[in-house]
């Protein structure tokens, strides 16, 4: 029960902080994230709204990373479990006290994908004041990695760009025959 309690008030604070930042002309830019103990940013105008986790219903014969179908606000959404997709491994089973702490990220509307991220813990928003480093993604990553960001404590966060996440072929795919 405590853990619900501070997770409402970090969504409350969260939502506290975007408003004041519009209202101040000062905007987030990345929401924080993690996933399997990596740090992700999501582009704030990519992103679509947090819900709690929510069980899925399975779709046979799918990826691994693809969970299944949820109902988000009456809406059908694909559910991905980010850190098995972009790791390439099949997913982690959470106990409840992980699953407590789970989100499921909506992409935004204006990506026309109905598709929900699943990540392990939210980290808050941050802007590039936060960060004391900036470099191109590791050789090799995914197109849809964007700037890697070192943060003032030496933990880097990895730019998800949600857009070209979206319109990945690999991320569209989501039959296990394909």
């Amino acid at each position: 029960m405590a853990n619900r309690e501070a997770l409402r008030e970090l969504q409350s604070r969260l939502a506290s902080r975007l408003q004041a930042a519009r209202a101040e002309g000062v905007q987030a830019s990345w929401l924080a994230v993690e996933a399997a103990g990596r740090k992700y940013l999501f582009p704030l105008t990519q992103s679509g709204e947090i819900f709690p986790f929510t069980s899925t219903l399975p779709v046979p014969y799918t990826r691994d990373w693809f969970l299944g179908v949820a109902n988000l606000r009456g809406g059908l959404y694909g559910v991905v479990d980010l850190a098995s997709f972009v790791g390439g491994r099949a997913p982690v089973q959470r106990s409840d006290a992980g699953r407590a702490e789970s989100r499921l990220v909506a992409l935004n509307a204006m990506l026309e994908v109905n598709c929900a991220l699943l990540i392990d813990r939210l980290a808050g928003l941050r802007n590039l004041d936060a960060f004391t480093a900036s470099g191109e993604p590791p050789e090799g990553s995914p197109e849809y990695f964007g700037s890697g960001y070192t943060d003032a404590h030496g933990a880097y966060w990895q730019e998800i760009n949600l857009q070209a996440l979206a319109q990945q072929p690999r991320f569209l795919a989501i039959s296990a025959a394909s």
